[in-house]
């Protein structure tokens, strides 16, 4: 079948594509920017990409006519909470008439599991998208999932970086809401599964797993799995705001996105509905089950998407394209060059460089300047990155943002996340004499950008060169 997938690029649509491939599928990816577009050449070459964005005027010429199947995964819960459900109605709009004079005879559309009584906002704005889906030209798949525990899942990173890092928790009243999780492995056994099967046209069902836990209890269950000891000591006086504040410092989650994770956590969310996975024959992972998944693919270093590499989790929700040309005019540079004595080395260190690894020179300086970063809303370093050893255009890289990552070319370019009074770059590039030239730009805005840039130029010193030096001397 020809498939049209929206949201390609997303934490879901990352993990669908390589199994519709194996499918044997004919995929045709949807994407804001091809160039963001995080995946190996090898698949590149057995898809096909268009550059959509479905806020935007709808132009008909895009898409080819013959499309059989189409997956809705677009979401707009980004920067804002207060106008993402506008966004979300705009684009499922427009995505219904890219689709009117198509031949598509199946939507298949992932939401947020429903609780009829009392909706957040997130969900409300999640339902009215299905509601306007199916008033489409073609037969709507609605799939309601909740908490998805997978590796490189927003609520499993939440969960991870909580109870690795606290013996103590101080808890709001939330954490004991009941929910129902499902893994990773599940969700997309019924969106591959739901392909063209009639028996799912025109309708919704609830897609979860075996457990009813609250959220308490699933962070009592992950430290039990990982071996560590835990005490939650729950408190009715930590107001919304305040738990948004508190997700916030203790994960690595955005502001924004912890406030509207909070207002949906509130609600009880509990499957009313299991007729799918008898109809499709799955048989639901148990919540320990989907832990001890996600770090088997973690220990493997095969995390395939994670939603830190979103926009979701950064400061910018615009195009970040239009930062790849790096400034020269009303700048302040760093340009600091090394002859490397083993240049695969070398450039091996760059494509490791953050995360785990660290910054190679200074790294308390850079957790402390992560910290500070996060302190004023920021990003912080909590973000690491998703993979050891490799890096791809769009990916999140603690502070910063890959906006070009071309290893052929032996170059990286990163724009800063961080809360800074302008906007800065760093690239790393090996040119054909084996030198490694470092290059930090700041662009300032007004004089307090200038403030910044000298008060740091003692810190910039020693750490840029010491990390320069690192990189080019084995």
């Amino acid at each position: 079948m020809k498939i049209l997938l929206t949201g390609a690029n997303g934490y879901i649509g990352m993990r669908l594509l390589p199994l519709l491939i194996e499918m044997e599928h004919e995929v045709i990816c949807a994407v804001r920017s091809a160039s963001r577009f995080s995946i190996e050449k090898e698949v590149l070459e057995k898809i096909e990409i268009v550059e959509i964005d479905f806020l935007e005027e709808v132009d008909n010429n895009l898409l080819p006519k013959d499309i059989d199947v189409a997956y809705y995964l677009i979401h707009s819960m980004t920067g804002s909470t207060t106008d993402f459900d506008d966004l979300e109605e705009k684009s499922a709009l427009n995505f219904n008439a890219y689709l009117e004079n198509l031949s598509v005879k199946q939507v298949i559309y992932l939401t947020g599991m429903v609780n009829e009584d009392e909706m957040s906002k997130h969900l409300q704005s999640r339902k009215k998208v299905g509601d306007i889906l199916s008033q489409g030209n073609f037969h709507l798949t609605c799939l309601q999932a909740g908490i998805i525990v997978g590796s490189g899942s927003s609520s499993f990173e939440i969960i991870r970086d909580l109870c690795e890092k606290l013996p103590v928790m101080i808890t709001p009243r939330w954490v004991n809401t009941k929910t129902q999780p499902i893994a990773i492995r599940n969700v997309l056994d019924f969106l591959t599964l739901s392909i063209g099967n009639e028996k799912t046209y025109d309708d919704s069902f609830d897609i979860s797993g075996s457990d009813v836990m609250t959220y308490k209890t699933m962070m009592l269950e992950y430290c039990k799995i990982r071996g560590l000891n835990l005490h939650i000591v729950g408190v009715p006086f930590l107001s919304p705001k305040l738990s948004s504040y508190w997700l916030y410092f203790m994960t690595s989650t955005s502001y924004m996105l912890a406030a509207n994770l909070v207002d949906s956590m509130k609600i009880e969310v509990v499957s009313k509905d299991n007729r799918l996975e008898k109809m499709l024959g799955i048989q639901p992972l148990t919540y320990t089950e989907a832990i001890k998944a996600a770090f088997d693919k973690i220990e493997q270093n095969q995390v395939l998407s994670s939603w830190k590499d979103s926009r979701v989790s950064g400061r910018f929700t615009s195009d970040l394209n239009k930062y790849i040309k790096v400034p020269t005019h009303g700048c302040l540079i760093d340009r600091q060059e090394m002859k490397s004595d083993n240049p695969k080395a070398s450039l091996e260190k760059i494509w490791s460089i953050g995360g785990k690894k660290g910054w190679y020179y200074g790294n308390k300086l850079w957790k402390f300047r992560g910290f500070l970063d996060k302190l004023f809303g920021g990003v912080g370093l909590r973000r690491g990155r998703t993979h050891p050893n490799k890096i791809f255009t769009g990916d999140s890289l603690d502070f910063w943002r890959v906006l070009l990552a071309d290893k052929d070319e032996k170059r990286l370019l990163l724009f800063a996340e961080m809360k800074v009074p302008g906007e800065a770059w760093l690239e790393f590039y090996i040119d054909e004499n084996n030198i490694v030239h470092q290059t930090a730009t700041f662009r300032p805005k007004g004089i307090w950008g200038r403030l910044y840039w000298y008060s740091m130029l003692p810190f910039h010193y020693f750490i840029f060169a010491g990390m320069l030096e690192r990189i080019a001397k084995s």
